[in-house]
Order: C-alpha cells, then sequence, then structure tokens
C-alpha cells in the first residue's frame, strides 16, 4: 500500500468521522420509524455506512 500523506489522512479522518456520525444518527432513527419503506431505506443506509466505514478504516491503518 502506498503511503498517505498527512493532510489525506486528515481528510480520510474527516470522512470517517462524518460517516460514523452518520451510521449512529441512522441506527438511532431506526427504532423510531414506523413507515417500512423508510425503516427498508436506513437499514440500507447503515449497510452501507458499515462497509463505507471499514474501507475508511483499511485505509487509515
Amino acid at each position: 500500500m502506498q503511503k498517505l500523506g498527512v493532510h489525506e489522512k486528515l481528510e480520510l479522518h474527516e470522512l470517517l468521522t462524518f460517516k460514523t456520525t452518520c451510521l449512529t444518527k441512522a441506527q438511532t432513527m431506526i427504532p423510531l420509524v414506523s413507515d417500512t419503506n423508510l425503516k427498508n431505506i436506513l437499514q440500507q443506509d447503515v449497510n452501507g455506512g458499515t462497509q463505507d466505514i471499514q474501507q475508511l478504516k483499511n485505509l487509515l491503518v
């Protein structure tokens, strides 16, 4: 894997923080939603967000 510059690591960290916040919000909202379609959309967002976070973590390690 190629080395990242400091500014690139900081940008990845910002993305990781943003995605983590989005994931937390979506997970928190799922139990509060009664509409099935909206619940499915939130669950898809959680699944995609989890994969995104894992990819970002792999880039930072």
